[in-house]
């Protein structure tokens, strides 16, 4: 699944951004082509920041339980991923993989000028423009969610309103000096551009192959996500509810994947999270293999076992493999947060909903097991089935960083890695070249 009606050679004159070459706190450095004006040119803008997103969270995968990494991998891709994987961030090989901080604050950039541009543009209808606009505004809070979640520490895990990570971006000024704001404050900016895109988006869908666009649709999903990460269980039960509505189709695994750009339960085909270079370099981790049973209609679906000891991922590694949000990640936060406000039969009830389409029993298993579950045992299988359902789709990581922050443990030539139980090293660095550039960043 490609982007369609891209513009490369659509850029902002005196304050275009590229992201190379400059000291600045966003490496911005002016290029200057056309000034957009008509809202033809304001969707060729936007569609340039969709296709900017980064696809950080499937970096983030190898972080966490979900990959395995061996010494039978090219010498290329150890150079890439290892130091990653085990959690060596202070002194990591010069060919390591990077975050991409740079593509973040270019998206950021973008979508700021696009929110104040929007009585600016001409030849486009009042719906249209107000789209566009709701468009940029949930870029804005999905760029500053991620961030947050790669850089800071997890919202339920530190004081929100005093632990101070990254910097918000609310304006389109590449001079401005900006430090870390608090995470509660980064929470409440993105909630608020939640609201702000609710009330400008008026599409409610669109067509394969303009599907990476945001809709009315994914202001809830988006949400909900975001509600759940803060405990607020009631509100992301409550968001997750309202597309539900709208959208519970599930895909039937074994005849499509449920993270295709076109499944049936896709809501927002935007990143590929697990890039052809990602699928390629890892193994997958076979105590987390173990977590699919064999009865689990995943298993073969998700994966491609040649040995016992190589698995392969088949889930990724295309640009098929387009989606941000979908029905059973709905499903699943509902489920999640309704289980720790209590409603336990309510949380079976989202829980068992997806379980009767993924084994091949129809989940009679599950349900029965489930019948006798505490609290904290239906706790337990919302969140390993969560690993199930979404593994490999970025989710992973930022599950470990909310929930448990569990004690992990490697091997890689005979030498043991571990990152600890509630290990700073949950939180990603920023780079050493954003903070040399901003001195703001160093508080």
């Amino acid at each position: 699944m490609k982007l369609k009606n891209i513009s490369a050679s659509l850029l902002i004159a005196a304050s275009a951004v590229t992201f190379a070459g400059c000291d600045s706190f966003l490496d911005i450095q002016p290029v200057g082509k056309v000034i957009p004006t008509t809202a033809p040119e304001f969707r060729s803008l936007i569609t340039e920041a969709y296709v900017t997103v980064p696809d950080d969270r499937g970096l983030a995968s190898f972080r966490s339980d979900e990959v395995l990494l061996d010494a039978t991998m090219s010498s290329n891709d150890l150079g890439s991923y290892l130091d990653i994987w085990r959690w060596n961030d202070n002194t990591p090989d010069e060919n390591t993989a990077t975050f991409s901080w740079r593509q973040f604050y270019h998206v950021l950039f973008i979508a700021n000028y696009v929110i104040e541009s929007e009585r600016l543009m001409t030849d486009g209808s009042t719906d249209e423009i107000r789209q566009m606009v709701g468009e940029a505004y949930m870029l804005r809070a999905y760029m500053h969610f991620l961030l947050v979640n790669l850089h800071a520490p997890a919202y339920t895990a530190c004081d929100p309103a005093s632990t101070k990570e990254i910097p918000l971006k609310l304006d389109s000024d590449v001079e401005g000096i900006l430090s870390r704001n608090t995470v509660a404050e980064v929470y409440a900016s993105i909630v608020k551009d939640l609201d702000s895109a609710d009330d400008y988006l008026n599409v409610d869908s669109w067509q394969p192959g303009y599907n990476y666009r945001f809709t009315t649709l994914s202001v809830d999903a988006l949400r909900s996500r975001v509600m759940l990460y803060m405990g607020r269980w009631d509100e992301a039960r409550k968001a997750a509810d309202r597309v539900l509505v709208v959208k519970n189709a599930l895909s039937a695994v074994g005849s499509e994947l449920p993270n295709a750009y076109n499944s049936a339960e896709n809501i927002l085909a935007l990143e590929q999270v697990m890039s052809a270079q990602y699928a390629r370099a890892l193994k997958v981790n076979r105590d987390f293999y173990r977590l699919f049973s064999s009865s689990d209609l995943r298993r073969r679906a998700y994966f491609n076992q040649v040995t016992s000891s190589n698995i392969l991922l088949v889930k990724g590694g295309s640009n098929t493999h387009t989606c941000s949000f979908r029905v059973a990640e709905m499903l699943l936060n509902a489920a999640e947060a309704a289980c720790r406000d209590g409603l336990t039969d309510d949380a079976a009830d989202y829980l068992l909903t997806l379980q009767r389409t993924r084994y091949n029993d129809g989940g009679a298993a599950k349900e029965a097991a489930i019948a006798d579950m505490t609290q904290d045992q239906l706790l337990a299988e919302i969140l390993d089935e969560r690993a199930r359902e979404l593994a490999f789709e970025g989710h992973r990581w930022f599950d470990l960083r909310r929930t448990t922050r569990p004690r992990l443990e490697r091997t890689y030539r005979g030498e043991t890695y571990v990152l600890e139980q509630d290990d700073p090293r949950y939180s990603i660095r920023i780079p050493s070249e954003a903070i040399a550039a901003n001195p703001g960043l160093a508080d």
